[in-house]
């Protein structure tokens, strides 16, 4: 747990409830009209280690494990969603991408400047004229002295209000197929020729500095490539399959409080004499609340163990999906099973629409040899 024993830890996952719940819901209503954090937001998310726990120890960090990144999102996911937002993002792909990805230089310079959040970034890979995959348009063109000139433009992207430097994605290769055309860079926002550009609020998650850039001709020196040229792709794929989760995280903290909500409110209403929390159809619901609630945190649990055994493991990936095409979350209904192949990235199976969920009666099994106990084990006539 890096540099707090277990007390301390159950304390910070308090202290994280209690500003949710407390300072950070009362001045929702401020950016609600605003559109913008009050410096009172970041002054005290700073003062109370939001920007340093997740880091590692090295870089002034807490050395957290994943799980307990997402231990502690969890619980100040339960306030406003702007905020949520800004913070969960603070504690992943803001400074992840530039320690995954940036050469030493890069890391020697900022890295450190992430725990107190005097470096913050923003992840700038959709267009407006584009997409956010082959369809890039951004272009990243070396010169005659081997900088990297971009052009082009990101729009819909997060925290731009409040950020130094833009995780872009351009194309670096025209004549490549796919994703070998596409490289990563990390770019200053101050640079000449780089242009915020306002775009209409967005509905729910105020104050998360919603906006576009364009950039003309900004020169970067190649030392800001991250990763390798034509590696733009796995970059983002890599850095987006555990912000995904975050995302599922941030769901997680208000399913929990909305879950939570629910069962006050069911143990004070009184209908006809009885209080509603007592009644078999409200009871199914809250159970129903409650089962999807903890099945989403097992997940959430099961890929931070996964992560934390090895980052780079064939179940972090986009492909581990394999060959998926049903609407996610899938519930399995009563009498079914939901069935999958060894081979997690090309088994066809229930995450696949021509099998399903396969008919209890469907599944047929014979025992040909028994491990336990032990004294019995071998082949079974």
């Amino acid at each position: 747990m890096g540099k707090l024993t277990d007390e301390e830890f159950r304390a910070f996952l308090k202290t994280c409830r209690d500003l949710a719940e407390g300072p950070f819901e009362d001045m929702q209503k401020e950016v609600e009209v605003t559109n913008k954090f009050p410096q009172e937001f970041i002054d005290l998310a700073r003062e109370n280690n939001l920007y340093r726990y997740a880091l590692p120890e090295e870089y002034g960090g807490w050395g957290f494990t994943e799980k307990e990144i997402l231990q502690v999102q969890e619980e100040f996911s339960r306030g406003p969603g702007g905020m949520r937002m800004h913070l969960h993002y603070a504690a992943d792909l803001n400074w992840r991408i530039l320690d995954d990805y940036g050469c030493d230089e890069l890391k020697a310079q900022y890295m450190h400047q992430f725990a107190d959040k005097s470096v913050f970034t923003c992840f700038a890979l959709t267009e407006q004229t584009g997409g956010t995959g082959a369809d890039v348009h951004t272009t990243a063109i070396k010169d005659a002295e081997d900088n990297y000139i971009l052009n082009g433009e990101k729009w819909l992207i997060s925290h731009t209000d409040v950020a130094q430097f833009a995780y872009v994605i351009a194309v670096t290769d025209p004549e490549a197929e796919g994703d070998a055309r596409l490289s990563a860079f990390f770019v200053p926002m101050d640079a000449p020729g780089f242009e915020l550009v306002d775009m209409p609020h967005m509905m729910g998650c105020r104050g998360a500095g919603h906006a576009g850039f364009k950039m003309t001709d900004v020169k970067l020196e190649p030392k800001y490539l991250l990763g390798r040229e034509g590696q733009g792709m796995e970059v983002a794929m890599h850095s987006l399959a555990i912000s995904r989760v975050h995302i599922a995280d941030s769901n997680l903290g208000m399913c929990q409080r909305m879950l939570e909500m629910a069962l006050a409110r069911a143990r004070d209403r009184v209908t006809f004499g009885k209080a509603i929390h007592t009644r078999q159809a409200i009871k199914m619901k809250l159970a129903d609340m409650a089962t999807m609630t903890h099945a989403l945190r097992c997940m959430v649990i099961d890929f931070a163990e996964d992560y934390d055994r090895d980052p780079h493991n064939p179940y972090i990936a986009e492909k581990a999906l394999g060959k998926c095409d049903i609407e996610l979350p899938c519930q399995v209904p009563d009498g079914k099973c939901f069935v999958m192949g060894d081979h997690r990235a090309t088994s066809v199976d229930s995450r696949s629409s021509a099998v399903g969920c396969i008919s209890d009666s469907g599944v047929v099994g014979r025992i040909v040899f028994r491990i336990w106990p032990l004294d019995g084990l071998g082949l079974i006539n």
